[in-house]
């Protein structure tokens, strides 16, 4: 069997799904890609925030500093007090009531007292009295308590600098007079067709709102004026998250320490 030639063996066929080859995926021909390029002159980048990284203008630095140093140092109650404000519910009864006596503009002062001089010329009595409105200024707020003359006032929580008014709470219970303090002076500015005001004042109301006056001055009292915790409790002393977690940490070991000694002694 010399002559005859030997052939190359075989190999047998892999078995399904075998095999070292694999299988490309095949491109959708519907689909192209078009990945984005952000190099210079190519597609515009993803917007980001930045804000930790913009340099901001003093005034705004100063501001944070203050409200997060306020947040940090232990606060006195004289001026703890003006933290602790009318919620949403109480605020719009009592807007309500600030807005049906919101003095008036000069032009409705001026329409008003023309009706009143029309009428005299023509020999009628008219009314000349103005419609009850809103007192307000620091100085002229203070003489309306000092007489009693005021039956509710009016604080905003954010003056500045608070010194010029944290003593009228105190004037205000000294003379028996309800108040009240309310987040922004902004929003009291509103009432009087100013920008801001520090306090605000009712001496008197239309007929229809006294029951309505007497129950906001009703409440007021039990809660601010007869509020002895109002004028005991300090505010501030409110740590950063990361001074919180060093303090947690502390007192968990020494929690850890205290039940290793319980053991031990039993």
């Amino acid at each position: 069997m010399a002559g005859k030639k030997t052939g190359a063996k075989k190999v047998p066929a892999a078995p399904l799904g075998g095999g070292n080859k694999v299988e490309k995926a095949k491109k959708n021909p519907l689909f192209e890609k078009t990945p984005r390029n952000f190099r210079i002159g190519g597609d515009v980048m993803p917007k980001r925030d930045l804000t930790r990284f913009t340099k901001w203008p003093k005034r705004v630095r100063l501001q944070r500093q203050k409200r997060i140093m306020v947040q940090r140092l232990k606060v006195p109650p004289t001026l703890a007090q003006f933290q602790a404000t009318l919620d949403k519910n109480q605020f719009e009864q009592l807007a309500r009531l600030l807005k049906k006596c919101t003095p008036e503009t000069r032009a409705q002062k001026k329409q008003r007292l023309g009706a009143v001089a029309e009428k005299k010329t023509k020999g009628k009595d008219s009314d000349s009295k103005a419609p009850p409105a809103i007192k307000f200024g620091l100085n002229h707020v203070t003489t309306l308590v000092e007489e009693k003359k005021a039956k509710l006032v009016v604080i905003a929580h954010d003056v500045d600098p608070i010194e010029i008014i944290c003593w009228l709470p105190a004037l205000c219970r000294k003379n028996g007079v309800p108040y009240c303090i309310v987040k922004s002076k902004s929003r009291l500015g509103k009432f009087v067709h100013k920008k801001t005001a520090s306090c605000l004042a009712l001496t008197s109301v239309p007929k229809d709102d006294v029951k309505t006056l007497d129950t906001l001055a009703t409440n007021f009292t039990h809660a601010f004026n007869e509020n002895v915790e109002h004028r005991r409790k300090w505010g501030g002393g409110i740590m950063g998250v990361k001074s919180r977690h060093v303090q947690e940490y502390r007192q968990r070991l020494v929690e850890q320490e205290q039940a290793k000694k319980m053991n031990i002694a039993k």
